[in-house]
Formats: structure tokens, sequence, C-alpha cells
């Protein structure tokens, strides 16, 4: 298991590189000023933070009501994260478009770009971040 500080860590490193990556990539890509970008990223990845800790804490106590225990299936673990993206796209898009003054559908096919990158970045970030700072006392179990 890795430590709270550890987890501190991995989440300000996990955004601060995806911004320095995000904010110059976005620009570029969509046509932005960098400063545009850059308060879409900031914004964006705010209110994801914010969004996942009370999702998941409104997830697992829905589950432990329903089903009397937070052990999620693969089927939930899907709903999850497809209610998950759900409930963030609804938060984004608005924002995004009044922001940038853009058509909502415009927003839309912005903020799917920007889950592709996160969903791309997510996986490498974490195979890196276990190669260079991996867990004390070894492997985690096979299947785990």
């Amino acid at each position: 298991m890795r430590t709270f500080r550890d987890r501190v860590r991995h989440a300000l490193l996990f955004e601060a590189v995806a911004l320095a990556i995000f904010i110059p990539g976005s620009a570029m890509l969509f046509g932005q000023p960098l400063e545009h970008m850059g308060v879409i990223g900031i914004v964006s990845a705010t209110i994801a933070t914010l969004w996942n800790f009370i999702f998941n804490m409104g997830f697992d106590r829905a589950l432990l009501r329903l089903r009397g225990s937070v052990r999620k299936t693969m089927a939930l673990r899907v709903a999850h994260t497809l209610l998950f993206e759900a409930g963030l796209v609804i938060m984004l898009i608005p924002m995004i478009a009044w922001y940038l003054d853009i058509g909502l559908w415009a927003a839309l096919l912005m903020d799917v770009a920007i889950v592709v990158f996160y969903l791309g970045y997510g996986f490498l970030f974490n195979i890196a971040y276990d190669a260079v700072f991996p867990v004390a006392g070894g492997a985690a179990p096979h299947g785990a």
C-alpha cells in the first residue's frame, strides 16, 4: 500500500505534469490563447478533483445502502466510470463554452478530446510513477 504522503505526491505530480502538457498542447490543437487554455485546464482539474471526491463518497454510500457492501463488480465499475464522466461533462461543457465564447457542440468536442488525453496520460503517468516510485515491499499479488 502507498502511504498518505506518497498519494499526495502522486496527485500533485499527476496534475502538475498534466497541466504542463495540456495547456500548451491544447492551445495549439484548438487554436486558443495559452492563457485561456491555462484557465480551462486549471479550472477543469479543480472541478474534476472536487467532483471525484464528492462522487466517489456518494457512490460508495449509495452502494452500501442499496447492496450492503462497497464491493464493485465489473458492471458497477463501468457504471461508476460512465456516471462520473457524465457528471463531469455536464459541469464542464457550459463553463468551457462560456469562457471560450464557443457553442455547446464545440465545447463538447473539446471536452471529448480532453477526456481522451487524460485517459492516455493517466495510463502512461501511472506506469512511469510506479517505475520511479515503486511501492515498498514489492509488487502486488498477481491479478490484484
